[in-house]
């Protein structure tokens, strides 16, 4: 293992800001690509691929999270961390540059790729630069506080860019915030390896394995909503993802050089923040996605307004990590803000569940708040629990899986979530017609998904025919949404149940102490 060069404390805090920076360009690829995917989809003519311009980024991200975890700590970040920087830019301006979707959703895979590399290191060099726990506190807080900035302005920013600019522009970008980041990288970043002499370097068969395995969880909890959890091609799939899930899982057990070393989930609190990871990013992808569509398609507010009232929620998560970042060097039991957060996420999914369209802005922006107030306890400590909880050997590949299982339970959010939202949906709208005797084809082909509440023109062309037909289409779109908001409120309701378990789980961890130097046991 290589010692730690030596360096001034201005050259760590240099360094730091490089990987805010890094940070910095991760979360505004997230967040301002939504926003020009309509426009993207109405020049490029290809709406069967509109979800895997988000699902190939995910899945190559997923995977290469792990692998650039384990890598860094045989060989160091510092070289990962460039090589990302330049892979993510390219893969940026070549998705700026795509002509076709097909194209794009490769650019996208390949972005995901750089993305996956910086997600997976960047974390972990936050403890190669401060190595003393509750100094890393505050800096670990600054990086989510990063990514929080950038999440929260992203939505504006990609809305300006694109209407503006074109939707080219939301990936270019990213080539200005790359280019202040390289330099910085290069210059500051120390170059630190924690390789043990026995190490055999990384099992790319179980690489392999592990991305046949992210295939199949992804294709098993993004499926579920088109083919319909009855058929039996669905299930197929699923059995084929939990197959290869367990291949991998005693692959690496036999394994010399492992992705993912086997001895890690030897120790109780990395197998706790695991599933505490897991649920976290469960939880919240629900919240950041359904959000706007309770707002637009059940309450009827417009986009802007939207926006500003989910702000609260993005713009929390930072303050969140700041206040967390303050208190925990002055706490006896700084690990117990997993739990108190994890009170607050409870509390403030529950009160979702109680809004209604006439609910007052003002306690609408709050409830939305203290949900991203309570997950800004949760983001920063996960990473630095796991941390204190193995060797220096392995932080990259624990900080990495700790990212890892958030976007793994993303994956499964959104089959859920979607699950509980289409069934309702489905539910109350089918009744609804069926009360209005309404048996126009045409009319239930428009209330099959509730795009209908978000979209004027399908709203214009439901208005026309209930002139030819002889319905009430006010009532039926309020019906719907009703139903849509009965669903919504459902996923939230889950959302609860979902921070019950992790609050169970949260009160079983170890005491936050320092990281072992010796070998795991």
């Amino acid at each position: 293992m290589s010692a730690s060069p030596v360096r001034s404390r201005s050259q760590s805090v240099a360094a730091m800001l490089g990987i805010c920076l890094v940070m910095l360009l991760i979360a505004l690829d997230q967040t301002v690509v939504g926003t020009a995917l309509p426009r993207v989809v109405a020049e490029l003519q290809g709406f069967a691929l509109y979800q895997w311009v988000a699902s190939a980024y995910l899945l190559t991200t997923a995977v290469m999270i792990p692998i650039a975890g384990r890598l860094g700590d045989l060989h160091g970040r510092k070289g990962l961390v460039l090589a990302a920087i330049v892979l993510f830019t390219l893969a940026s301006a070549l998705c700026g540059m795509a002509d076709s979707m097909l194209q794009l959703v490769l650019a996208r895979g390949l972005q995901g790729i750089g993305g996956g590399m910086l997600a997976g290191t960047a974390f972990a060099c936050v403890s190669d630069l401060f190595p003393e726990p509750l100094e890393r506190v505050r800096w670990q807080a600054m990086l989510s506080a990063s990514f929080g900035i950038a999440t929260a302005m992203g939505p504006v920013l990609g809305g300006w860019l694109t209407e503006h600019l074109g939707w080219r522009s939301v990936f270019y970008v990213n080539l200005p915030v790359a280019l202040l980041a390289l330099p910085v990288v290069w210059i500051f970043l120390p170059h630190i390896v924690h390789r043990r002499a026995d190490d055999a370097g990384i099992d790319w068969g179980g690489a392999l394995l592990l991305t046949l395995s992210m295939c199949g969880l992804l294709l098993a909890s993004e499926q579920g909503a088109t083919l319909g959890f009855g058929n039996p091609l669905y299930w197929a799939i699923v059995v084929a993802a939990i197959v290869l899930c367990t291949i991998f899982v005693r692959h690496q057990r036999r394994s010399r050089a492992p992705v993912i070393p086997a001895h890690l989930f030897s120790t109780p609190a990395v197998r706790q923040l695991c599933v505490i990871s897991a649920l976290t990013g469960l939880a919240m992808f629900v919240l950041v996605f359904y959000a706007p569509l309770l707002l637009q398609g059940g309450f009827g507010f417009s986009p802007k307004m939207a926006g500003l009232l989910v702000t609260p929620l993005l713009v929390c998560v930072t303050i969140g990590s700041i206040i967390n970042g303050r208190l925990m060097p002055r706490l006896a039991h700084p690990e117990k803000l997993i739990s108190w957060g994890l009170l607050g996420l409870m509390a403030g999914c529950a009160l979702l569940v109680t809004l209604e369209h006439d609910s007052p802005v003002a306690w609408l922006a709050l409830v939305f708040g203290l949900c991203g107030l309570s997950l800004g306890f949760q983001l920063p400590n996960l990473t630095l629990q796991v941390q204190s909880a193995v060797t220096r050997q392995d932080t990259g590949i624990a900080s990495a899986l700790i990212q890892t299982n958030r976007t793994l339970g993303s994956m499964f959010g959104a089959s859920l979530a979607g699950m509980l939202v289409n069934v309702r949906y489905g539910h109350e709208i089918g009744a609804a017609l069926a009360g209005s005797g309404v048996t126009d084809a045409r009319v239930t082909q428009l209330f099959d998904s509730p795009q209908l509440l978000v979209r004027a023109q399908d709203l214009q062309t439901l208005s026309a025919l209930s002139h030819a037909g002889g319905f009430d289409a006010a009532t039926l779109v309020e019906q719907a949404r009703l139903g849509l908001v009965s669903g919504i409120h459902l996923a939230f309701a889950g959302c609860v149940l979902i921070a019950g378990i992790s609050f169970a789980i949260s009160r079983r961890l170890p005491p936050f102490a320092d990281r072992r130097t010796d070998s795991p046991a």
